[in-house]
């Protein structure tokens, strides 16, 4: 089949144009701040109080049942508001109470979030990888996240290369697709580079520098313990593109066939 390289060009077009649209929107959206994040964790937070709570009032006045999560943190505090995006964990949750002086702020957690995260597990003391919504014209050091969780990942093994400190994480076919070495990934709303991916075995490994292994949670992990995941969403938006314009590309090869055939008829006679 010829037509892949006009594939291949469609997707070169998804990589190049699809961020800038995405930013444009975004930016139209605030005058003061994105709903992005870029996988530089600001501090490392602790989880306060994790409740059910029954006495939710929902956009009808009516009561209903729901999660909330209350968060310290020193430094994503300075310059929140309600109905401000944080990053908890590569999670964007809004803001939903703040108490500056205990320096503490409350978030819902969503059936959704609870299904594709594992927030619901925390527990009081816990630790937590926060960063703000990054700023209009500011510098992105890691990569374009969301904080849309994918899903979560185990790690089933974890060795040190001299100052280096690896990873060996399990994870979904599903979501393994979208993960390629070298590839940008989120992990725990921390922006990493993958190593290596074994399709066969369905994991791919990542690694902690020496000063990055100071600044967030992951190395206090364990082996058997879960990572919420965010894929880089350029290879969503490259598959999305590719399943477009299939159709269209095999009916335009299906024609291409049809014109050699009446070609060599033509030269036969």
């Amino acid at each position: 089949m010829r037509i892949p390289l006009l594939v291949l060009s469609s997707l070169s077009f998804v990589h190049a144009f699809a961020p800038i649209s995405i930013q444009k929107n975004a930016i139209q959206s605030s005058s003061t701040s994105q709903n992005m994040f870029t996988g530089i964790v600001e501090e490392m937070g602790e989880v306060v109080n994790l409740e059910q709570r029954d006495d939710m009032t929902l956009w009808d006045g009516s009561i209903g049942s729901g999660t909330e999560l209350t968060v310290k943190g020193d430094v994503v505090m300075g310059g929140a508001y309600l109905g401000c995006s944080i990053c908890v964990n590569g999670v964007c949750l809004t803001a939903t109470e703040l108490n500056e002086d205990e320096s503490t702020f409350k978030v819902g957690l969503a059936p959704e979030t609870l299904r594709r995260t594992y927030l619901g597990s925390l527990e009081k003391g816990d630790k937590l990888n926060l960063e703000r919504a990054s700023e209009i014209g500011g510098r992105n050091s890691g990569h374009f996240v969301q904080g849309h969780v994918d899903g979560t990942g185990e790690i089933i093994d974890r060795w040190e290369d001299e100052d280096s400190l690896f990873h060996k994480v399990k994870v979904d076919r599903d979501l393994l697709r979208y993960i390629v070495p070298k590839g940008f990934i989120a992990i725990d709303g921390t922006s990493l580079t993958v190593c290596e991916v074994d399709t066969k075995e369905s994991w791919f490994t990542f690694m902690l520098v020496e000063y990055t292994q100071k600044k967030i949670i992951i190395p206090s992990k364990k082996v058997g313990s879960l990572l919420n995941i965010e894929v880089d969403v350029l290879g969503k938006y490259s598959e999305s593109a590719y399943a477009a314009i299939m159709p269209r590309i095999e009916e335009l090869e299906q024609k291409v066939q049809e014109l050699e055939a009446k070609v060599k008829d033509l030269e036969g006679n």
